[in-house]
């Protein structure tokens, strides 16, 4: 049986230019996801339905439910803290 073990990130504390880098990121995800499932031939429907494959989250991430932003935000700040704690820095290019 598998059993996720992603590695703890929970000690790891992002500075404010990297927090404000989550949303950006978050959306960046939705738009790989959604340009991802229009190349395998899914479209906007009210229903998720894989045989016909429509789904609803085929819109803009602004348009998204909380619920599904708040997924994306997750993955984008649990990729965030894992590239700190592995020992990396991100920095702006001025």
């Amino acid at each position: 049986m598998y059993i996720p073990k992603p590695i703890d990130t929970s000690t790891v504390e992002l500075p404010e230019e990297l927090l404000q880098l989550t949303e950006k990121i978050a959306e960046n995800v939705h738009e790989v996801w959604a340009r991802g499932r229009m190349e395998e031939g899914w479209t906007y429907g009210e229903f998720k339905d894989q045989e016909k494959k429509t789904t609803p989250l085929l819109i803009p991430y602004d348009e998204l439910p909380d619920s599904e932003k708040d997924y994306d935000r997750n993955t984008a700040m649990e990729t965030l803290r894992l590239i700190v704690k592995m020992g990396y820095t991100i920095r702006k290019e001025d």
